[in-house]
């Protein structure tokens, strides 16, 4: 069964452009010229993932984001690649700190936007081994089946690529994760990501569990990189 996006931009030479290389790549693709159009597009359907240009006229793709991850909804758990021509490396962070899955710089190759979005999407598809069953760790639960989260029986909202971030450093406790390890485990080897990236997500987590009581979910080792902490 092939992935449905949802590639949302004002250009529409740019929609068309990826609609065309994702289509190729056996892809299920709609269009959205804006926010509010991408929005109306998810309340009918959602995607399994959302490409995403960041500035748009009407509602702009981080505030969509915000949107979208605090709704509750079945929309907030949505992968989402956004789409940056801006040359400010805070747009992307700020991108990633608000919910997102990764981002591409314009102007792209739409290979590579082809291949981020398969490596977002093949997170979902991990090894049975890596998927099946609960974890627990401290006050700490990761249903992998069910894709949730909880502490001490909350359940905290994650993304996707949150979720599996945790999930590799939870199922792992002893082990302390370089960034270029934790890299490799979410995008596979070699895929050209920022260290930035992942400690935006790492600071998301933590904000996220924070909230719910947790002061010691994920360790800095300072020039190494994180495991799991104590979760008590």
């Amino acid at each position: 069964m092939s992935h449905h996006i949802l590639v949302v931009d004002d250009d529409p030479h740019i929609r068309e452009l990826l609609a065309f290389a994702l289509d190729k790549a056996g892809m299920t693709v709609t269009e959205a010229a804006d926010g509010e159009a991408a929005l109306a597009a998810i309340e009918h359907h959602v995607p399994d993932l959302m490409v995403l240009d960041i500035n748009m006229p009407r509602l702009n793709g981080l505030d969509l984001c915000r949107q979208l991850r605090g709704s509750g909804g079945a929309a907030a758990g949505l992968p989402i690649l956004f789409l940056s021509s801006r040359d400010d490396e805070i747009d992307r962070i700020v991108g990633i700190e608000i919910g997102g899955d990764d981002y591409v710089v314009k102007p792209f190759s739409p290979r590579e936007v082809v291949a981020r979005v398969g490596a977002i999407l093949k997170r979902g598809r991990a090894p049975a081994a890596e998927q099946a069953g609960a974890i627990a760790h401290g006050k700490l639960t990761l249903d992998a089946d069910g894709w949730e989260a909880r502490w001490n029986g909350t359940v905290i909202a994650l993304t996707a690529t949150e979720f599996q971030l945790l999930q590799i450093l939870a199922r792992n406790p002893s082990r302390v994760f370089s960034r270029d390890a934790v890299i490799d485990r979410l995008y596979g080897p070699g895929f050209a990501i920022t260290d930035r990236t992942i400690d935006s997500h790492v600071r998301n987590l933590r904000a996220k569990f924070a909230a719910a009581g947790c002061a010691d979910l994920i360790e800095t080792r300072a020039g190494i990189g994180y495991r799991i902490g104590g979760c008590a």
